[in-house]
């Protein structure tokens, strides 16, 4: 609390001229006694010694200092239940406060500050910036930030993630923009860097490390707990959220890395150069450049690589969408290689299909030649069925499905006609009609029906009642008739002479 002059004058004379002790005045000029005795000190008054008074902590103080000098981390809570089970009962807030002015504190650490030599190293960090929505799905917006560590340049790009394929896309662009790649690229511990750390043994990402055998370049993490070894970079992604992220507005993430690209290379690379404040940090860099490494011939493959096994509905899944492939891969495991524009769908080596990517989520990407092979595909396997089925149980329909295909004639209408045939009379009449189809010439669904008719209308029979059955188990199966000839000699007696049924006929006419 700061102490105006007025106030300094009343306490001094209050408690030089009036006597006054230290809580009074703190009481009456409602000021806190640490600061009354701080105006005395400072006018060279010694500090007033309050009377120790015995606190309830004063018997577990022993103990208390014994388990801070072994474990200085531990908590005041757990300190809390250990003294409440060896007898203290005093309330939690006070026990806290008291523990805290005998907690041993740690000697502050001296830091030097750290000078690097030109093109020597870059840090490279992550920052988070929020959500991005895009149709139904939600991204993190991840800020890939590289700085050069003498002359401060910043590289800056937004991806929708921070998975490996973005984390050496980024690094790819910083190199690119800037032609030349550092000797050390400075990490934190983040798992796209660091696997695993035990102590000094550490073991970086095997794509990591490949990449860098790449590029030539040594991967350093920094050691745990020592973030000022990559101030550089913190410092860098507190100026973006400062300088750049405020108010910014922008269509899509190729508008924002646009107007990213922009601002790096505009008044920030007119700010004074850390290392040298006489120069700039575009002066700084130009300086720097030079002494970068090359670049290599080719750039390193960043495409997101996996596996995805195809299932019964020809659709590859990946990142949350289903890309079409053509209906002869399904059941296969096929191989998903992807950009940040596109995905192709990959047999071994062969692209078996070519898409724009989506950020979407649960949409269905299609190739329309994909589908439209597969209803083509799907009608040919309905008329395959169809014809099985009626070959099946009427043989004789083959040579006239035969005489058709000669003709030119849709062999998937004949053949369902000829099926509702089949459904409607069964497949002793429609044998019968199709021969005499065959035999008149005419081998078309029309003939078999107008014959099929005739012989329904000697016969005296009624139309067929045509009842359709929607069960494809039951449109699948085959029922020959038998030949029911045998069964119309039963209507007439065989015992009797034909003169005497026709006396019997007029005996009963005449009754």
């Amino acid at each position: 609390m700061a102490i105006d002059k007025e106030l300094e004058a009343k306490i001094l004379r209050y408690h030089l001229v009036e006597k006054w002790k230290v809580g009074t005045i703190s009481r009456q000029l409602g000021v806190h006694h640490d600061a009354v005795e701080r105006v005395l000190s400072q006018v060279g008054l010694p500090k007033v010694e309050r009377a120790d008074r015995p606190v309830m902590i004063d018997p577990y103080l022993p103990f208390i200092m014994e388990t801070l000098k072994q474990y200085p981390t531990l908590t005041a809570s757990r300190l809390y239940a250990m003294v409440r089970e060896r007898g203290y009962d005093g309330g939690p807030d006070h026990f806290r406060h008291q523990v805290a002015c005998y907690r041993p504190r740690p000697q502050p650490e001296a830091f030097q500050r750290l000078k690097t030599l030109p093109g020597e190293q870059s840090q490279i960090d992550w920052g988070h910036f929020g959500n991005i929505t895009i149709g139904r799905a939600q991204h993190k917006l991840m800020a890939f930030v590289l700085v050069l560590s003498y002359s401060r340049r910043i590289f800056l790009r937004f991806y929708l993630n921070a998975q490996m394929a973005n984390f050496l896309r980024g690094h790819e662009a910083a190199f690119t923009t800037w032609n030349g790649v550092t000797r050390v690229c400075l990490y934190d511990n983040l798992k796209s860097a660091v696997l695993e750390r035990q102590g000094e043994a550490i073991r970086f990402h095997p794509t990591l490390l490949d990449f860098a055998g790449h590029y030539r370049f040594e991967p350093r993490p920094v050691a745990v707990a020592r973030g000022n070894e990559k101030g550089r970079v913190e410092r860098a992604i507190r100026f973006v959220r400062d300088n750049f992220w405020p108010a910014r507005k922008w269509s899509d993430l190729e508008d924002l890395n646009a107007q990213a690209q922009a601002w790096c290379d505009g008044w920030p690379m007119d700010r004074p150069c850390p290392e040298d404040k006489s120069i700039s940090v575009r002066q700084a860099f130009e300086q720097e450049q030079p002494l970068l490494l090359v670049l290599p011939d080719n750039p390193y493959p960043t495409d997101e690589r996996v596996e995805v096994s195809i299932g019964k509905t020809p659709y590859a899944r990946f990142d949350r969408n289903d890309y079409s492939l053509p209906h002869a891969y399904v059941r296969q495991t096929l191989t998903v290689s992807a950009t940040p524009t596109e995905v192709r769908i990959l047999d071994g080596t062969e692209v078996i299909a070519t898409h724009p990517r989506s950020y979407d989520k649960e949409q269905q990407i299609e190739d329309r030649s994909h589908i439209e092979a597969l209803t083509e595909r799907k009608r040919q396997a309905r008329r395959h069925r169809g014809q099985d089925r009626l070959i099946q149980a009427v043989p004789n329909s083959r040579e006239l499905l035969t005489q058709a295909a000669v003709r030119g004639d849709n062999l998937g209408s004949i053949t369902a006609a000829l099926l509702r045939l089949l459904d409607d009379y069964g497949s002793q009449e429609l044998e019968a009609a199709i021969t005499e189809s065959l035999r008149r010439e005419v081998p078309h669904p029309n003939g078999v029906r107008l014959t099929l008719e005739r012989r329904r209308e000697e016969r005296d029979q009624p139309p067929p009642i045509g009842i359709r059955i929607d069960d494809q188990r039951a449109q699948k199966l085959v029922v020959r008739t038998h030949d029911l000839q045998g069964y119309d000699q039963l209507q007439t007696p065989q015992d009797k002479d034909p003169e005497e049924v026709e006396e019997d006929n007029d005996d009963d006419t005449q009754n």
